[in-house]
């Protein structure tokens, strides 16, 4: 479970400030399947920072097996996310510096930077967005 929270962490970080409507309904089946877990152990507990899953971790013993499965799934949702961002933003990367090298990173202003650009950007750029589901 350490391992599980751990890497939810993680991941956590990275995708909020890239992708956060995935990340909600995520974090939404994890509050449906460890809602006992959550009024139980954790009702008092302030969201945000990780809190929430240091206070699972705290009662890991007591978490019941679709919690914790919930939590796992969670992690490797988020760590696929991440792994298809990194990927597209490796293959995006000089597109990025070449169009985009003044703006803000976050809240989806370089993926609008890249679609406003969308007829100068690489075609390796392009094929990526759309494998990774950020260019339909």
């Amino acid at each position: 479970m350490r391992k599980v929270i751990a890497s939810s962490l993680v991941a956590a970080v990275l995708l909020f400030g890239v992708h956060a409507r995935a990340a909600d309904s995520i974090a939404d089946n994890v509050k449906k399947a460890c809602h006992k877990e959550l009024t139980t152990f954790c009702k008092g507990v302030m969201p945000g920072e990780g809190r929430i899953l240091a206070c699972l971790y705290a009662f890991e013993d007591k978490v019941s097996d679709k919690c914790e499965y919930a939590v796992y799934d969670a992690a490797l949702q988020l760590e696929q996310a991440v792994a298809a961002l990194k990927f597209a933003a490796s293959q995006c990367k000089d597109d990025l510096m070449k169009f985009c090298a003044n703006v803000q990173i976050g809240q989806g202003r370089a993926l609008a930077c890249l679609n406003k650009n969308e007829k100068d950007v690489s075609q390796g750029c392009k094929d990526a967005l759309r494998q990774t589901g950020l260019k339909k």
